[in-house]
């Protein structure tokens, strides 16, 4: 039996769509997860800068924002490696 070679074709046209949504997803996401560890850690080295409750929230949150930093900035550099990362500016 004589199978031909199949290749598949993964040129839908929505894919574009979906991958630009998703990047303006993934950029918004990752913008808001820099600013509350920029606030967290600013919260943490100013004593004046924030109240004590502020403080508080910060020194309980900042290793799962940064985490979460972290794993988001890994997420953006896989989407970048499959489907060319676009900021979405």
């Amino acid at each position: 039996m004589d199978v031909p070679d199949i290749q598949p074709d993964f040129s839908a046209p929505f894919f574009g769509g979906f991958q630009v949504i998703a990047s303006y997803i993934l950029a918004a996401v990752i913008l808001v997860v820099f600013v509350m560890l920029v606030i967290a850690a600013g919260a943490l080295a100013f004593r004046g800068l924030a109240p004590e409750r502020m403080r508080t929230w910060a020194g309980e949150n900042i290793a799962w924002i940064f985490i979460a930093a972290a794993v988001l900035g890994g997420i953006g550099g896989l989407f970048q490696w499959f489907v060319n990362f676009d900021f979405g500016f």
